[in-house]
């Protein structure tokens, strides 16, 4: 059955959507962002929405399928910023900033599998072992901490230095160390992992639709997310291995990861499936992209 699942985000709200857009507040700062899926219209005026932001994002043309653009600030909005997540005995600290492509360093909405991380591993180490954890496509780290935080050892891969340093600041702030960190394309990183014959007890995977990796090799999802796949099942603990996989790309649904992860993986243990989100003020329920995980743990 799938689920639509949403975090505990005390330092996160989102306040409006529509039109096209979003407002949210990560700690003590509004923006303004676009955001394709919410093709409703907005419950605040334009007018409210120019009051309340103190960070807006124009697109640097009319297509929606166009990430780049320019953000236009308030007087006292800072160019970086903290935010604080917290689970069980996790207590996570991630630097917010704007980027050119209208990311600020944190997908929210992925609190509700940071909580799964950190559960599975818990479990793991129920037998006394330190479970080994591979983060692909890791962006700025909080998937990374998650399982660090629950006392795994984390090997964290993304193709950009600079996000690897921002993961790495993330981790130091949140009093946190000891994380394994590979610049490079994840593709070739899990190729190579299987030919070394590595196995790791969980396996995060949250690609983008489109990429680069380090040394400018090329990631179109739906061309290689089958190979990606077939490398993880040769990398996952048979036994006990747990996998979250998300996919953001518009029109790629949570069954359609599920079949691809059956395919692959055969024995998935126990599976969840859904839609991650979050409800504005007015209570809509905005979709920010799907999720597929399993646990062979009994």
């Amino acid at each position: 059955m799938n689920q639509l699942l949403t975090p505990h985000f005390p330092d996160y709200e989102l306040i409006d959507s529509g039109d096209f857009e979003k407002l949210e507040r990560f700690g003590e700062f509004v923006t303004r962002r676009p955001e394709p899926q919410a093709i409703w219209h907005k419950s605040l005026s334009d007018q409210e929405w120019q009051q309340r932001s103190d960070a807006s994002f124009l697109r640097a043309s009319t297509s929606k399928s166009d990430e780049r653009g320019e953000w236009h600030n308030k007087p006292h909005m800072k160019e970086r910023w903290w935010i604080s997540y917290d689970y069980k005995q996790m207590h996570l600290k991630m630097r917010l900033g704007l980027t050119s492509f209208k990311h600020v360093g944190i997908f929210p909405e992925q609190g509700a599998n940071w909580n799964y991380i950190y559960d599975q591993i818990e479990k793991q180490k129920a037998d006394g072992s330190t479970p080994k954890i591979l983060n692909l496509f890791a962006y700025t780290g909080g998937a990374t901490l998650a399982a660090r935080s629950a006392g795994a050892d984390v090997t964290h891969v993304d193709s950009v230095k600079q996000v690897v340093s921002w993961a790495r600041e993330n981790m130091e702030q949140s009093g946190l160390d000891g994380v394994r960190w590979i610049v490079e394309d994840a593709l070739k990183f899990v190729r190579r992992e299987v030919r070394r014959g590595n196995r790791y007890d969980g396996i995060i995977l949250d690609p983008p639709a489109y990429g680069r990796g380090a040394n400018g090799e090329k990631w179109v999802l739906e061309e290689n997310i089958c190979e990606m796949l077939e490398c993880c099942a040769q990398l996952l603990d048979p036994k006990r291995g747990f996998l979250v996989l998300n996919l953001y790309s518009m029109g790629l649904s949570a069954t359609l990861a599920r079949t691809a992860l059956r395919q692959t993986f055969g024995d998935t243990g126990q599976e969840e499936l859904g839609e991650l989100y979050f409800k504005d003020s007015f209570n809509k329920e905005l979709p920010l992209g799907t999720f597929c995980r399993f646990s062979r743990m009994k």
